[in-house]
């Protein structure tokens, strides 16, 4: 007698398995767990708005039957039911399981969303009734000892039941058209009337900043829980049409900048995985591709790699067979998983589709390109700095949902506002509005087209420098550094911004200074930057060396791998500057990462070939340095042994007193050949 699962909408969300499966109780056992569960189903409030008079009486009925089963309790009638009687109470049981998971169902989730459904809604809780109504029909009251009151009661219930119609109110039906004629205006680029807007958005309880927000997140939460594509479809309509809505009818929120709200947070806000960081760039792929070493890289960072003339793959050494790139797929569906839980952004580089897979319908374009001209148009007459604060703090949160957003935000002419407020005057004032206006740029700067737009946006640039070296708030200055590392991830502007004197010294001030989630941003910009051999030279110049050292107890990763690539480029000036951190990597080949060993491994093999005797006699004063050694060639990455290996071929030529620049670059070799050179 269990429920057809048709008229539940279908969800990722489901009841547990024991919910559609009868109880194995004890006969007293089985009718305490039925006077409990309903009475948790007592204790649900009424639904809100929309379905009222359903789960009212949902909830009513389920209080008096919690009433015949307390009476059961009391007064039980033997040790043991019949068997009709114990049929009839198993089968109550998955019913009442039912009745709670599409009550709690309809309170957890979106009004928005329930509006659309109230139709299949309404009819579910009409089955449920009429599968309690048969129960009841055909349950034998005559075998129980029930006192005549509570008998009434039974009788009472069941007469209710089966008076259950599957009928929706005409009120909330009318709601629901309403919102669809809504959509089908926005889909036809008619702006909506605003007093039809705020009165659909009353009748669902949506009547300030705060509760539309809210049903926002709700929105993006059942777009998640859907398995039907149409419906993910839907929502996504719903969420544009209720973003526009909440900035025309309430105005922009004056909410100071929270986490939830930031800029990405896969620079700074959240400890990325390791196998999740490209091995080039330490930043989270968004593309991963596979090699034919058979290493993952992101797409942008390999291509750049192998465009500037490199035919080795950069983690192992192996000189490539072909240069052929294939996607990883089944490491892209985990990115895309993770980032979900962790409410990160996750696009893949030239495609519109968000995390969900969900494209954007013409009805949600639409509200989105209304939504946006709204904001921008504000912006541009704004009077007050209290009000461009506002406004920027909806077009940042704007910015970050998708590629549309940012197409939208770019295209309507807000680049150039926005920079009227990115001076050190702005921030000292409004840090909250200087806050939102960096964070708006960096979140557009995630779209490719837009990098060009802010590039070549008069004063754009300058102003996200300034704010990386006098922004108010280290916030400001991390995401003024987190947007120079989106800029130059084009290698044109990687050039342009590394030969920026301002840029270098803002970024290693903030590496120094900054607390760690700026310092972090700080450090994988450097490295980004750090790709050009130019540039290399004005970080060294600049003391990059000096304040990686400083840095890496914090950042151990970030901190060997910006030394690893300095020492490699940046010739004998970058070599003397190392010697101070041989015996801080000595520690990092002990107690690091196996990312962290292999970058302190590589770099130590630098610094040792090109710094000559006295460089290797400070090497091999640290405690246990061979030892070390051996354990990293016998548990570190085959890189690492590799590097290792090296090492420790150097050691021993240093120990019989002959010239280390003799060493064979041996990081291409073959185990085998490494065990023979070794026990020579």
């Amino acid at each position: 007698m269990a429920v057809s699962p048709r008229v539940f909408p279908p969800r990722k969300r489901w009841p547990s398995t024991g919910s559609s499966i009868s109880p194995k109780f004890a006969d007293l056992n089985l009718v305490k767990s039925l006077l409990s569960l309903s009475q948790e189903i007592s204790a649900l409030k009424p639904l809100q708005c929309l379905l009222i008079q359903k789960s009212l009486s949902t909830i009513n009925k389920s209080k008096l039957l919690a009433i015949v089963f307390e009476e059961l309790l009391r007064n039980p009638v033997s040790t043991s039911f019949s068997p009709s009687i114990l049929l009839c109470f198993e089968e109550m049981y998955i019913v009442f399981q039912r009745i709670k998971t599409l009550m709690e169902d309809c309170c957890n989730g979106s009004k928005m969303w329930l509006l659309m459904r109230i139709q299949p809604l309404a009819n579910s809780f009409h089955e449920l009734t009429l599968e309690l109504s048969t129960l009841l029909n055909i349950f034998p009251v005559n075998e129980l000892d029930l006192s005549q009151d509570v008998e009434e009661l039974f009788v009472l219930v069941r007469k209710h039941c089966s008076q259950s119609k599957p009928s929706v109110d005409p009120r909330e039906d009318s709601l629901r058209r309403d919102v669809l004629a809504l959509l089908h205006q926005i889909k036809k680029e008619i702006v909506p009337h605003h007093l039809k807007l705020k009165q659909i958005l009353d009748n669902l309880g949506l009547r300030d900043q705060s509760s539309c927000r809210e049903e926002i997140e709700c929105l993006q939460d059942e777009i998640q829980n859907q398995i039907d594509e149409k419906s993910k479809l839907d929502i996504a309509s719903l969420i544009g049409l209720l973003r526009y809505a909440k900035c025309v009818l309430f105005g922009s929120s004056t909410t100071q900048l929270e986490p939830d709200h930031r800029r990405r947070n896969s620079l700074s806000d959240i400890a990325v995985p390791a196998d999740f960081r490209c091995p080039i760039s330490l930043e989270l792929m968004r593309n991963p591709v596979v090699v034919a070493s058979g290493q993952t890289y992101d797409r942008e960072s390999i291509n750049q790699w192998i465009e500037s003339g490199h035919n080795t793959c950069p983690k192992t050494g192996q000189t490539l067979a072909h240069t052929n790139l294939i996607p990883n797929r089944a490491l892209r569906n985990l990115l895309a998983m993770w980032c979900r839980q962790q409410r990160v952004p996750f696009e893949t580089v030239g495609s519109n589709e968000k995390v969900s897979g969900v494209k954007a319908t013409k009805a949600a374009f639409e509200a989105t390109k209304m939504t946006v001209y709204f904001l921008v148009n504000k912006l541009s007459v704004s009077p007050s700095m209290e009000a461009a604060n506002a406004v920027t703090y909806e077009l940042q949160a704007l910015a970050k949902t998708d590629s549309d957003s940012r197409a939208c935000i770019a295209e309507a002419g807000a680049i150039p506002v926005l920079v009227r407020y990115l001076g050190s005057g702005v921030g000292s004032e409004h840090p909250n509005l200087q806050v939102n206006v960096v964070t708006t740029i960096l979140n557009l700067s995630i779209l490719e087209a837009n990098k060009t737009r802010i590039m070549e946006t008069d004063g754009a640039l300058n102003g996200v420098i300034d704010v990386l070296r006098f922004g108010a708030t280290w916030e400001a200055k991390g995401n003024a550094a987190a947007t120079i590392f989106s800029l130059s991830g084009v290698h044109a502007y990687r050039k342009r911004l590394g030969r920026k004197t301002r840029v270098i010294k803002g970024l290693i001030d903030l590496a120094k200074d900054g607390p760690t989630n700026s310092k972090r941003d700080a450090i994988v910009t450097i490295l980004n930057l750090a790709g050009d051999r130019e540039t290399v030279g004005r970080l060294v110049e600049g003391g990059v060396i000096e304040t990686v050292i400083g840095v890496i107890n914090v950042l151990p990763e970030e901190a060997v791998t910006i030394l690893e690539a300095v020492v490699k480029r940046g010739g004998l000036v970058a070599i003397a500057a190392a010697y101070n951190s041989i015996k801080k990597l000595g520690v990092i080949l002990r107690e690091g990462s196996d990312t962290a060993r292999e970058s302190a491994a590589a770099s130590l093999v630098t610094i040792c070939r090109k710094g000559g005797l006295e460089v290797v006699a400070e090497l091999a004063a640290v405690p246990s340095i061979e030892r070390i050694i051996w354990e990293v060639m016998g548990t570190g990455t085959m890189r690492a042994r590799r590097k290792a290996a090296v090492l420790l071929r150097i050691l021993r030529i240093w120990s019989a007193g002959l010239d280390t620049n003799d060493v064979v670059d041996i990081s291409v070799m073959s185990e085998g050949r490494l065990t023979t050179m070794l026990s020579a």
